[in-house]
């Protein structure tokens, strides 16, 4: 199916690993242009050339903390000097471990930071250009933690859930411009930050890393196993395009059937 995003331009924070790599090179595939955000610059560079390669299509790579004023501005700046944007998914996002008796203030901070604040400045600075480019869409990726939550990690819980209500209530402001604000709220992806907690936690005990994620999947998701970023990558391309045009203000489980609600 033709998605029609050949030749649009597509902004993705988070994106030299995992989720965002792996819609990175969804979008491209696709024929879109895409702005890669992240941190880690090696890494960063080296992931956008080799999309790039890949696909036939413009990279950007844009070294960046988003859960910074200062790194959601040169993310803005770059991509006005790059033309501006048709899609921007705000991906940025790691989760956490803590008590909510024991967590101090910095922590929530920093993860109100990096999963609310740095939507709403890159919202701000990016959809003035979409306007102008007649409309666009923006995707947030959420969790099923936001209304699902997982006992160990309060502030990823919390931050979450308010990015989906931002999400919510930017599509209702933004949509009389033609663009589309949705929210994707994932359940087990298997990302090298799930592989990399799985050893930790059974290095003295074996180190079957394989097993233990499989106990993960048995115990949360119907599906009994983890999904593929690939696969959660598909979705997004689907919401990215105009094949989802009716899609406004919305938000979608992609989770094997882990949420437990109707």
């Amino acid at each position: 199916m033709d998605m029609h995003l050949r030749g649009k331009t597509a902004v993705i924070s988070g994106a030299s690993v995992g989720i965002g790599l792996a819609v990175a090179n969804a979008l491209a595939e696709e024929g879109a242009n895409v702005v890669m955000a992240a941190r880690q610059a090696d890494r960063l560079n080296e992931e956008a050339a080799r999309v790039a390669a890949a696909h036939g299509v413009k990279t950007l790579p844009v070294v960046c903390d988003v859960a910074t004023a200062e790194g959601t501005q040169a993310l803005i700046e770059a991509v006005e000097k790059f033309g501006g944007a048709d899609i921007l998914i705000n991906n940025a996002g790691s989760g956490s471990n803590e008590t909510i008796m024991e967590a101090p203030d910095d922590k929530w901070q920093h993860y109100w930071e990096l999963h609310v604040m740095a939507a709403v400045r890159l919202a701000r600075g990016i959809v003035p250009g979409m306007k102008r480019r007649g409309g666009g869409v923006i995707l947030h990726n959420a969790s099923i933690c936001a209304t699902q939550p997982l006992w160990y990690e309060p502030i990823y819980n919390v931050t979450k859930s308010a990015l989906m209500m931002f999400s919510k209530t930017l599509a209702n402001e933004v949509v009389k411009d033609n663009i589309r604000v949705n929210t994707i709220n994932a359940g087990l992806v298997l990302t090298p930050d799930w592989i990399k907690t799985a050893k930790q936690l059974t290095a003295d005990k074996g180190g079957d890393w394989q097993g233990y994620l499989q106990s993960v999947a048995d115990e949360h998701a119907p599906i009994k196993r983890f999904g593929k970023p690939e696969e959660l990558a598909a979705f997004f391309v689907f919401l990215c395009s105009d094949r989802a045009s009716y899609s406004v203000g919305s938000t979608y489980y992609v989770d094997g059937g882990m949420l437990k609600t109707v």
